[in-house]
């Protein structure tokens, strides 16, 4: 789950890492009200998406007085933005953050992640702020710097220390550097972060270590433990689709495809639309609907699926070890004579009650293209799609 920046720096100050002064607003008026409470002769006026890159897009703006703050926010507000992270559609700012503008010396870059190679936290930094890590990574990987972290004992001091001399943190500072990491670490494992990222780290005039930018994601599996973090969610900045498979417990990630795929297992799912990609088709989703899904979730996934205007054909994989085929097909054809189906539908059964699962489908009365094997069905349903 991703949330916005400004909802990210409050959490963070929980921690004692240090952020500018700001507050967030929905409309203009609430905009200029903002700047006028923060008292600052500079403001930034900063678009609030779930995307990186709003910089380059013209999502962030410096203002020199309340006149230019009302002008910002009224070019900002409404405006769909379009950066490397949203795609070709951009998404719609809804909210501005109006944050105190600050004297920055110079900018750095610090981030969390979980090595799935070492299965450790690990914190990185880098001189080289304010640029995509990726960009740093691949141009100049000498200047990126890692700590991996043992989950006993927790980023040390000494670690910290460490990384904020390799990254020239001026030498006044490193101790003010290091608290902020550890403030950003802890913040990062008691609310079971999956990325947290400080783009930019910045060291200003008056000698302060501050968070100017920040970007947290959390582990979905963990949100049951959090349900403060939860109340951050923000709907607007989500799959319409996503939001409705999320009520079902099923795992749904939209693509551009025309492809409809419903799988068990997220590793055939996986492979599924690797497959389809093989034949030359493109797939529409990800689709997971679990192994101990009921028909009624079936049901659910296959309109979810037929929602999307962009979907031509459907590929049901379904290999029943503890999902029973029959299961799946009641709800396929359940689902099917609801909606009204319209496309092309191949579907590939395998598994516990897989004859039952068949016999189901062929007295369905519904057009279905039988597969062989999942290679047979992906060929059928990009033939068929074309």
């Amino acid at each position: 789950m991703n949330i916005h920046e400004y909802q990210g720096k409050e959490i963070l100050r929980k921690y004692g890492v240090t952020v500018p002064n700001g507050k967030v607003a929905f409309n203009v008026d609430e905009a200029v009200e903002a700047a006028k409470e923060l008292g600052s002769a500079v403001c930034v006026v900063k678009a609030q998406i779930h995307a990186g890159g709003r910089g380059k897009a013209g999502g962030v703006k410096v203002a020199k007085g309340l006149d230019e703050v009302r002008t910002y926010a009224n070019e900002i507000l409404g405006k769909t933005l379009i950066t490397h992270q949203t795609g070709p559609e951009g998404k719609e700012v809804k909210r501005l953050l109006i944050e105190e503008g600050c004297d920055i010396k110079k900018e750095y870059y610090v981030g969390i992640v979980v090595d799935r190679a070492t299965d450790r936290v690990v914190m990185m930094a880098s001189e080289e702020g304010g640029t995509e890590i990726e960009e740093v990574a691949a141009n100049s990987p000498e200047k990126i710097f890692y700590e991996t972290i043992d989950p006993v004992v927790g980023l040390t001091g000494f670690q910290a220390r460490r990384l904020a001399f390799h990254i020239n943190i001026p030498k006044e500072l490193i101790g003010k550097a290091a608290k902020f990491m550890i403030g950003l670490y802890n913040a990062f494992v008691d609310n079971d972060c999956s990325i947290a990222e400080i783009n930019p780290l910045v060291v200003t005039g008056d000698g302060n270590v501050m968070a100017l930018d920040a970007k947290l994601n959390f582990d979905d599996n963990a949100l049951f433990k959090h349900k403060d973090i939860l109340e951050y969610r923000d709907l607007d900045e989500e799959d319409p689709k996503e939001i409705e498979a999320s009520k079902y417990d099923l795992s749904y990630v939209a693509l551009d495809g025309n492809i409809g795929c419903m799988v068990n297992g997220a590793g055939l799912a996986m492979s599924t639309m690797d497959i389809i990609k093989h034949y030359g088709g493109d797939p529409a989703n990800f689709l997971d609907v679990g192994g101990g899904a009921t028909a009624e979730k079936v049901t659910e996934a296959f309109k979810i699926i037929l929602s999307d205007e962009h979907v031509k054909g459907i590929f049901v994989n379904i290999f029943g070890g503890i999902m029973k085929c029959d299961v799946i097909a009641t709800g396929v054809v359940q689902a099917a004579k609801e909606v009204g189906l319209k496309v092309p539908l191949v579907v590939r059964l395998e598994g516990t009650n897989v004859e039952l699962g068949k016999k189901i489908l062929n007295e369905s009365g519904i057009e279905i293209v039988a597969a062989d094997s999942m290679a047979d069905g992906a060929q059928k349903i990009v033939e068929l799609v074309r």
